[in-house]
């Protein structure tokens, strides 16, 4: 007789770090459902997002029921159920930044990248996304790369900075 396989042992090995920090975590708080939210976040700081086999693996490690977890993942704004990418440019459109040219910088993004505001590359390497405000009006227009804020970003700099983040040649 043959025997369905779990997603576990179809996607994921318990010998995958990221597999082992959410164990960890779990562990930590003692197998608690109502710690759901610090767990998925330990899991999407180890996957970079939340894949479905992974919110499958926390809803059999927890006991809850799928529907909570998914309930959670997609009422906050944090949690993100596809790739970001490896390297993540977002753009921040708020009031002070938009009218210093928030606009010509994501119209150059897309000009050199191919990529429009919640996008990812093709190769999962960058993701495009934008934000209302960042808090930083002083430095407007601003652009964030890989959580590294950027300051009055001229938007003929733009595929420079991104590639040099990327690590590839201009």
């Amino acid at each position: 007789m043959k025997t369905k396989k779990s997603i576990l042992d179809e996607n994921l090995s318990r010998n995958d770090p990221r597999v082992k920090q959410i164990l960890t975590k779990i562990k930590k708080e003692n197998y608690r459902p109502d710690a759901l939210i610090e767990i998925l976040h330990t899991a999407q700081n180890s996957f970079g997002y939340l894949p479905m086999n992974v919110l499958a693996f926390v809803t059999k490690e927890l006991k809850v029921p799928p529907s909570r977890v998914y309930s959670t993942v997609t009422f906050y704004h944090f949690f993100s159920l596809k790739s970001k990418g490896e390297h993540t440019c977002l753009v921040c459109t708020g009031t002070a930044c938009y009218v210093k040219g928030a606009e010509r910088i994501l119209s150059e993004v897309e000009k050199e990248f191919h990529l429009k505001p919640g996008q990812v590359s093709a190769d999962n390497k960058l993701g495009v996304s934008t934000a209302r405000c960042i808090g930083a009006c002083g430095l407007a227009p601003a652009m964030v790369l890989d959580d590294e804020v950027h300051a009055k970003v001229k938007p003929e700099d733009v595929k420079n900075m991104i590639m040099t983040k990327m690590g590839a040649a201009v």
